[in-house]
């Protein structure tokens, strides 16, 4: 009986540990299985975390740069330490500058996905701003402070001198016959050809009509986007203008040329002021029509400075307003020379010819200088050198034309006389990108 009892007590601890047993197993097979989940969840949240880390990184701009956005970073650059240090069209150039360094900061550009950051990114703020660009609105505006703050008493008191600023314009149609030869389309080629009248809203106004990147040629392919290219060309040589011209000066002209001594201009009535600009845009736009944008407001700005009764506008025109689309237009255009468009052998070419047509256009206004003096009378010359003020960088150019009149006769002050032929070549490159305008578009 005692080993029955012994029996049944041993199978019932028997029993009771392997149900102990059981359990513990239970219990640590579920606490590997939650071990092995916690890992794996753990494994999951690490792969989650690398590829939030990777997106990221795809999106900055160290894993989108390419050579091309570090080259044009740098003229950026370059373009701010111009005006900086050498005080090189600083209220154009820093704009630029700074436009150059936006529009190229590089950003993922893939298929199907709009950052709107880019200049030509739809909804983007730098595309709304870059509206007024395309669609010639800046220019014109422009023109209007221009004309705010020109005084056209010197051309009035000599108008012969209006033909220095119409010869130089030669430098405009020999480069758009040259980029024509070049392989350009005749609208790009007239584009390009503007650059030599150095006037920056006016390449921008004609390159906007014409090489904008919108419009069809006669064989159905669409006309290549230069308005960036042209634009920084344009304004490249306005700030070289102290560099560019003094040697083509000093090449054209002799010793005894450049000591000639005009007349100084008369004095000039406020009727005529105010005539003058009536009377101007009435003839040029009959004569160009294409060019009214422009020149209807640079001569509107001069009404309104002119007539005595308007100095608040007059005042606004040739301030904050000429200021504020300054900045929009350096900023909208730097950032329009992103490198996948700016950087191509059309750029190099653009380059190459602007410098020639402004070359050319100096050239020209000095030569015509030196033609008319043979028609006139001893006591009527011309300082040959005033016909480099022909381009219409102003004042630049008739600044240049003053500082090497002194060089040679520190008595011999040619800036006024200068003034003359240089407003009269804003007019004329406005006058010239109409007439192209109506051929070409």
């Amino acid at each position: 009986m005692k080993r029955l009892y012994t029996v049944a007590g041993i199978l019932a601890i028997l029993a009771i540990l392997t149900s102990i047993l059981s359990a513990s197993q239970g219990e640590s097979s579920t606490h590997q299985n939650n071990t092995e989940q916690h890992q794996s969840l753990e494994q999951n949240e690490d792969s989650e975390a690398v590829k939030g880390i990777k997106t990221f990184y795809s999106f900055t701009g160290f894993a989108n740069a390419t050579k091309g956005h570090l080259i044009m970073i740098l003229v950026g650059l370059i373009f701010i330490f111009l005006a900086i240090r050498y005080n090189y069209e600083p209220l154009l150039l820093i704009p630029i500058g700074t436009g150059i360094l936006i529009g190229n900061i590089p950003f993922l550009q893939a298929e199907g996905i709009n950052l709107q950051l880019g200049v030509y990114q739809e909804g983007s703020v730098m595309n709304y701003l870059y509206f007024g660009v395309v669609k010639g609105i800046y220019p014109p505006l422009i023109f209007l402070g221009i004309g705010a703050m020109t005084d056209f008493s010197s051309l009035i008191s000599n108008p012969k001198l209006m033909l220095l600023g119409a010869a130089a314009q030669v430098g405009i149609f020999l480069t758009f016959l040259g980029a024509l030869t070049l392989g350009f389309a005749p609208q790009e080629a007239g584009a390009i050809g503007i650059i030599g009248g150095a006037d920056g809203p006016t390449a921008i106004f004609l390159s906007s009509k014409l090489a904008n990147g919108i419009n069809l040629l006669s064989d159905g392919t669409t006309v290549k986007n230069l308005i960036g290219p042209i634009a920084i060309a344009a304004y490249s040589y306005m700030a070289l203008v102290p560099v560019i011209q003094p040697p083509i000066m000093k090449l054209l002209t002799s010793k005894k040329e450049r000591l000639i001594r005009m007349k100084p201009p008369r004095s000039v009535s406020k009727l005529e002021k105010i005539i003058f600009p009536i009377l101007g845009l009435i003839l040029t736009s009959f004569i160009s029509p294409s060019s009214l944008p422009l020149l209807g407001m640079l001569f509107f700005g001069n009404l309104l400075k002119e007539s005595g009764v308007t100095k608040r506008l007059a005042d606004t025109a040739r301030t904050s307003l000429i200021d504020i689309v300054s900045i929009l237009l350096g900023i909208t255009v730097g950032a329009s020379t992103q490198a996948d468009i700016f950087l191509t052998s059309e750029s190099i070419l653009i380059f190459a010819l602007g410098a020639l047509s402004f070359m050319i256009a100096t050239a020209g206004g000095l030569l015509f200088a030196k033609f008319m003096n043979l028609l006139l009378s001893s006591d009527n010359k011309i300082n040959p050198l005033v016909g480099a003020a022909g381009v219409s960088a102003v004042p630049d150019s008739a600044r240049v034309v003053q500082h090497e009149g002194l060089k040679e006769d520190p008595t011999n002050h040619l800036l006024m006389h200068a003034m003359a032929p240089n407003v009269s070549g804003v007019i004329g490159s406005a006058v010239a990108a109409g007439i192209l305008l109506s051929f070409l578009l």
